[in-house]
């Protein structure tokens, strides 16, 4: 498959080499992102492509960014969220590479295990629907709560059948959960929020062991921008600088696990490939 891309992206080599450098803004949420990247931005920059990772503070605004044209791809989101977004907010966007897998931890400053939890104590879940739901599931499989028979692959606190301890759970946005754990007991965090906020995977009271491929992180494009065959061949080229050798050996060098590959032989750009040499 790689090597069809290759050819692909060698017919497009001349279209490509006749607009000079060119520059990739790439959304993500969360400073490790920075870091994550930097392997990709120098391989890139060899080919000419100059990759800018662009900051957000929130998972709402980065979806929007790259459906306004303001940024040309997205890497901060897994698939259910991006299937809820596209739902809810008629994006026309596809993931068109898959990054890795990471796990939804449970956080606290104040317990060191889930026996230390007891009655009247309040537990942060994020309050977006995707991320929300997979929360309540961490907590059903740490045993604090019991799920209705039947609940759904994303369910909310209405799903929950019992409380084993009488606990709070209090939806509060993610990216503000780290902040907020001196104020409550424990907080499922994101993974780019606890890195942050200097939290390890080792630092978890529970540890969430969900691996399913709605929760396998992305990177997205505008659909429309897979129509062009100069910005195709620029994507392609991103994808296979981040799903290299060199990229998965930092991703265990500097994270030691948090971050897991997954889905690289999938080849999502590859419809889009064959649609335009049949043109």
């Amino acid at each position: 498959m790689k090597k069809f891309l290759i050819a692909f992206v060698l017919v497009l080599a001349l279209a490509f080499s006749a607009s000079a450098d060119v520059t990739v803004r790439l959304g993500v949420t969360g400073s490790v992102y920075d870091e994550m990247w930097q392997p990709v931005k120098e391989m890139l920059a060899k080919e000419g492509i100059n990759l800018e990772v662009i900051q957000f503070t929130d998972y709402v605004t980065p979806n929007r960014a790259l459906a306004d044209g303001d940024i040309d791809l997205n890497g901060f989101q897994h698939r259910i969220y991006l299937k809820d977004e596209i739902t809810s907010r008629n994006y026309k966007i596809t993931n068109i590479a898959n990054t890795f897998v990471v796990p939804l931890n449970l956080y606290s400053t104040k317990i060191k295990s889930l026996s230390d939890i007891k009655d009247g104590d309040v537990i942060a879940i994020p309050n977006d629907p995707t991320n929300g739901g997979r929360a309540i599931k961490v907590l059903a499989s740490s045993g604090l709560i019991r799920l209705k028979e039947g609940a759904g692959f994303n369910p909310t606190k209405d799903d929950i059948a019992e409380y084993t301890k009488k606990i709070t759970i209090q939806e509060l946005a993610a990216n503000t959960i780290p902040s907020a754990l001196p104020d409550i007991t424990a907080g499922v965090i994101n993974d780019t929020y606890a890195l942050d906020y200097g939290l390890k995977a080792s630092d978890a009271v529970f540890a969430d062991r969900a691996r399913e491929q709605e929760y396998w992180n992305l990177i997205a494009a505008r659909t429309a921008d897979l129509e062009d065959p100069a910005k195709l061949a620029v994507y392609i080229k991103v994808v296979d600088a981040y799903q290299s050798e060199a990229m998965k050996a930092h991703l265990s060098q500097l994270y030691g696990g948090f971050f897991r590959p997954v889905g690289w032989d999938e080849g999502l750009l590859t419809p889009f490939v064959i649609k335009h040499q049949q043109q």
